[in-house]
């Protein structure tokens, strides 16, 4: 099969010839049908993760049919239609056991743990646990465009933070899972601020629910927040991943707020200075989101259904195959609004 694969980090990406991927006996082979772009792949190729083993395929933002089955794999057959969350839970450990897949002691990472979407077929270990089937209306490119962005964004927004109708929501950053977030917090009855430092993606974020959209570039965006929400933004999320929105999220909320860190921080960045006393005083909540569990699905679809959410808005360009070894490299640098799927293999 071709897959887009490099052999050491921060070096150049090529489009290869290699095995097609065998199933464990419980694995499925997905062949892939659309898989998003994500900056956590930067991270990866950056060698920000130490699970990867090089050389290495990345890619887990993924939608496909099953074209075959391991010999232990009891709940999907050939030709059903996927996705899966990009952590995989193993089913037996205890935060398995207690439903919260998404810190497995063991888990199964595609595109990380294991070589991932990037290529014409992936095999996705844990499947019985992992699995998702689509809904007949939910085509591939949409169901790629969930990938870790949504499905990470409405477990922060909803089940980390609980946040209700006619609260304010804080999202800095409006790259793909800010964007989700904006979608998901309207589509529950939200406020939403949207934060970003430029134009374009501020008036995306308004184009997507945003109540109110600031250039964080032009404006004193911490005291903007606090004059619109009154005091402060029950939740706020830093979708980015930067010392400097994540402060700034944290100093948008009002007294018992949440802060939400979703956006991955570089590690060859400073560590943000976190007001502790701030944080004790006003009694805030600091709060790490990562993935989503596979259980958790029904609840995000028929919310996408309620809400009347278009995730095809979200995508601003497909792409074929051959592309992925260009554009992943630059990605943390891409200053374009909206999600890029590939679509093409």
């Amino acid at each position: 099969m071709k897959a887009a694969l490099y052999n050491a980090f921060r070096q150049p990406i090529a489009i290869e010839t290699v095995p097609d991927p065998v199933p464990s006996d419980t694995a499925v082979v997905i062949r892939v049908a659309a898989t998003g772009l994500c900056l956590s792949d930067w991270h990866g190729w950056m060698g920000h993760d130490p699970d990867i083993v090089l050389p290495h395929v990345p890619g887990h933002e993924l939608a496909g049919t099953i074209v075959e089955t391991g010999t232990g794999v009891k709940r999907w057959t050939k030709g059903q239609r996927v996705t899966v969350p990009f952590v995989g839970g193993c089913g037996h450990c205890v935060y398995c056991r207690e439903g919260n897949q998404q810190v497995c002691n063991h888990q199964f990472q595609p595109g990380f743990t294991a070589w991932g979407s990037f290529a014409e077929y992936v095999a996705i270990d844990y499947a019985d646990e992992n699995l998702v089937e689509l809904p007949e209306s939910m085509d591939f490119i949409s169901a790629a465009s969930l990938g870790c962005r949504f499905v990470t964004a409405f477990r922060a927004v909803s089940d980390q933070a609980g946040l209700q109708a006619g609260q304010w929501l804080a999202v800095h950053g409006c790259g793909g899972v800010g964007l989700s977030a904006i979608q998901i917090a309207k589509a529950l009855g939200a406020r939403v601020i949207a934060v970003d430092i430029t134009d374009e993606k501020c008036q995306l974020a308004k184009t997507l629910g945003a109540d109110i959209a600031l250039n964080a570039a032009k404006t004193r965006v911490v005291q903007e927040i606090l004059d619109y929400s009154g005091g402060g933004v029950h939740a706020s999320i830093d979708a980015l991943g930067h010392p400097q929105t994540c402060l700034n999220s944290i100093h948008s909320l009002r007294k018992r707020g949440k802060h939400l860190q979703v956006g991955l921080l570089d590690p060859d960045q400073p560590a943000p200075e976190i007001p502790m006393p701030k944080i004790l005083a006003n009694e805030l909540q600091l709060i790490g989101s990562h993935g989503m569990q596979a259980h958790r699905y029904p609840a995000l679809f028929a919310l996408i259904q309620k809400g009347g959410i278009q995730l095809h808005q979200m995508v601003s360009q497909t792409l074929a195959l051959e592309a992925v070894p260009t554009v992943l490299p630059g990605l943390h640098l891409d200053p374009h609004p909206g999600l890029k799927v590939v679509t093409s293999f």
